[in-house]
């Protein structure tokens, strides 16, 4: 994330309390997988999205912050023949969430009754659900915890997700590294996380 792109979204996001939003579902995200760190966190997209981006930069603040469990699972709608294991975990495994595990779903787009479906199996099995979303109101009585990001378009919603990545890797520290590399890329103080 570019210094112009870190500023824009700073500004843009001043006093909305959107940066206290994704600090407190992040916070929340940290928490869960703490407490649950035997059974993982199973990263979830919809059928036209898989949240990459996030899984690349959660599993790195997880090997910053110390947190192996905050290092998700992608799990993919379709798995090309062939795929390496860590990138050929397939719904069935949502399907086999149980007591203990979280299920983060990223739905930029309607996730569709599918896909609901096997999330509230998850969630009947004892699995926690959190949800990242643009409005999609299904989403709403089946997370546990939700951000909704309503209306974004592509780029502000992947750049929510890096305020929720970064804010995850740093929740319950004095002064988060993300805060840092904005002051730095911007030249003013952030926000305590």
């Amino acid at each position: 994330m570019d210094a112009v792109r870190v500023s824009a979204l700073r500004e843009s996001l001043a006093g909305t309390g959107w940066l206290e939003s994704t600090g407190s579902f992040a916070g929340a995200l940290r928490s869960e997988v703490s407490r649950r760190a035997s059974s993982g966190l199973l990263l979830v997209g919809t059928p036209r999205y898989e949240p990459w981006h996030l899984a690349a930069h959660l599993d790195d603040e997880a090997a910053l912050c110390g947190l192996p469990a905050l290092a998700p699972t992608l799990v993919r709608h379709t798995v090309p023949a062939g795929s390496p294991a860590h990138l050929a975990v397939g719904l069935r495994r949502l399907e086999a969430a149980r007591r203990g595990a979280t299920v983060l779903l990223v739905a930029p787009e309607s996730a569709g009754a599918p896909l609901l479906e096997r999330v509230q199996d998850a969630r009947r099995g004892g699995a926690t659900v959190l949800a990242v979303d643009t409005g999609d109101g299904e989403l709403a009585a089946l997370a546990h915890e939700r951000l909704s990001v309503p209306d974004a378009e592509p780029e502000p919603f992947e750049l929510v997700q890096h305020l929720v990545s970064a804010a995850a890797g740093t929740a319950g520290r004095p002064r988060s590294r993300f805060a840092r590399l904005l002051d730095r890329l911007t030249g003013t103080p952030a926000l305590h996380w």
